[in-house]
């Protein structure tokens, strides 16, 4: 993985995104439904694409609104639609063409009752509320967001009445028919004027920020942050929670300072990602430079990405956590912190997160449900209390409130930062300290992500591997003891292969977004045998990927 010269640099003016470039794009651009890359395509985290490479516009935004209403006739969902939206530059479009269609198509909708940016996890939060007790007349949601990605992006996804990320059992049809609805030239679209759209009597305002901020007692000790007297740093990153943190410090009676509530869609006080992207990831130390510099000043310091569903944890004593170490450290903290939660409430983990949180959960006492990638595995845990906590590698992760109910079934970066503080208050050490003694009792773990290039035919041959195709018997010298095509605990692909040995493993899936794949890779050895595990692990993919 070559590293830029302009990572952790802030860009020059004229490298950063032309938004009103973008903007006319979005409302010009006409998809070509022929093309692969101009279709309506959902893959882990909704459909996502540019209006600079006519993979997202307001034809795409139109169609896959009206497929969704249709979903919810098909599936008799008739309660309120909440829908939010981040601080992206193709957000505000986006919602109000959703808007138009979701009026004209008499849905009742839920719309930020001061025309804020609502965060994921508001929204995730808000329909399970809403669904709290009822049996009918179920609330669902729309997210409109790219998450982390580039100031380019654009992204939309659709949240069922169980709150979280929709299946591909649902995404699937609501795929294929926008698609068709881009066939035919948007026939059969129902759409209101803007201004009758937001006057309609279908629209109504809701205070997300209220409700989400009034409920954080539930989940998180906030009695216990106050009662410590930590001075907490946020950085909002010029994200859809921007102005969250200070409704909550003076609700709570935190000592927080917010240190910037700058929102620019061209998002040019970031500083630039290891490939000289801005991208907002909260777990890269190139593109969370400023986070960083919140070190010494704050005894806790977090920033979240963009839609507010990855977190990034600086510490004292250590800096920027890797997000598995905080996992990690969160995980050992909770079950032994919730005892309202069921006695049988597992943890919930990725394919390609550390080994570490395994061992965590057995020193818990806890069953361990490792799920191919995508938060919709942790889902169905998550609502009936059977998983305490879910997380992805990536930073992504939420848990159950003190009762053991459901808080939010998607990804909230906002109780896992606010959980480093509560950690903190109530050990006397912070997150990093507590993962430097897990080390201590389980060895140290070497972990890395790199991404190499591949195919569009390569990712579908990978995304199809059989375990037979891998023929290796050995890694970086250990004997293989498994090779995983499916996830141990649902048994579902895992779109890609997972390849096991006494001293680590790895793990190479296809990119949804672009042509590269991911190669995972973990040693508990040293760094040496990490290297090892990885150029053993590129000559078996590449092998495996070689076509006549």
């Amino acid at each position: 993985m070559k590293i830029s010269p302009l990572a952790g640099k802030i860009l020059p003016a004229e490298m950063l995104t032309d938004i009103p470039r973008l903007l006319d794009a979005y409302y010009s651009g006409i998809p070509d439904p022929s093309v692969p890359s101009q279709r309506i395509s959902f893959g882990t985290s909704g459909h996502r694409g540019t209006s600079l490479e006519n993979s997202f516009n307001e034809r795409h935004i139109l169609a896959v609104t009206q497929a969704i209403c249709s979903h919810r006739r098909a599936a008799k969902i008739d309660g309120p639609l909440f829908i939010g939206m981040d601080t992206h530059a193709l957000s505000l479009p986006a919602f109000e063409s959703a808007l138009e269609v979701l009026a004209g198509n008499g849905v009742e909708v839920m719309v930020s009752d001061l025309d804020e940016y609502t965060p994921t996890p508001a929204v995730s939060h808000a329909i399970l509320e809403y669904n709290r007790g009822r049996k009918t007349g179920l609330a669902d949601g729309i997210l409109i967001t790219p998450s982390h990605n580039p100031p380019s992006d654009g992204g939309f996804k659709y949240n069922p009445p169980h709150g979280g990320p929709a299946e591909p059992e649902l995404t699937g049809p609501i795929q294929a028919l926008a698609n068709e609805l881009l066939r035919s030239g948007l026939s059969g679209v129902k759409r209101l004027p803007l201004v009758k759209a937001l006057k309609a009597a279908t629209t109504h305002r809701y205070d997300y920020a209220g409700a989400y901020i009034r409920g954080l007692a539930e989940v998180v000790d906030m009695d216990a942050i106050r009662g410590a007297g930590l001075k907490l740093g946020v950085d909002p990153l010029g994200g859809a929670g921007v102005h969250y943190w200070a409704p909550i410090a003076e609700l709570y009676g935190l000592d927080l300072t917010v240190v910037s509530e700058e929102v620019d869609p061209a998002f040019a006080f970031m500083t630039a990602d290891w490939d000289g992207k801005i991208r907002m990831d909260p777990s890269s130390p190139y593109a969370m430079k400023r986070l960083i510099g919140l070190k010494d000043g704050f005894d806790i310091a977090f920033g979240c990405d963009t839609d507010y569903d990855r977190h990034g944890i600086v510490t004292k004593s250590a800096g920027l956590m890797p997000p598995n170490h905080y996992l990690s450290a969160a995980i050992f903290y909770l079950f032994r912190n919730r005892p309202k939660w069921r006695a049988d409430a597992a943890v919930g983990k990725t394919v390609v997160s550390s080994s570490m949180i395994d061992k965590v959960a057995a020193s818990s006492g806890r069953r361990l449900r490792e799920v191919p990638v995508g938060f919709k595995w942790f889902v169905d845990g998550l609502l009936d209390g059977g998983l305490g906590f879910g997380g992805e590698e990536s930073a992504g992760a939420s848990f159950l409130r003190f009762d053991g109910g459901a808080w939010s079934t998607d990804k909230d970066a906002i109780i896992l930062s606010l959980l480093s503080a509560e950690l903190t208050a109530r050990l006397g050490k912070d997150p990093s300290e507590v993962y430097k003694e897990l080390e201590r009792e389980f060895g140290s773990h070497y972990y890395e992500r790199h991404d190499a290039r591949a195919t569009p035919a390569q990712k579908d041959l990978l995304k199809r591997l059989a375990p037979e195709q891998v023929s290796f018997k050995e890694l970086a010298g250990e004997k293989i003891t498994a090779v995983m095509t499916r996830a141990p605990g649902n048994n579902e692909p895992i779109g890609g292969v997972k390849v096991v040995s006494g001293g680590g493993w790895f793990a190479a899936r296809p990119s949804g977004t672009e042509d590269v794949y991911k190669l995972y890779a973990e040693s508990f050895k040293s760094e040496e045998h990490l290297r090892r595990i990885f150029t053993d692990a590129e000559e078996m993919v590449s092998g495996a990927l070689r076509t006549k």
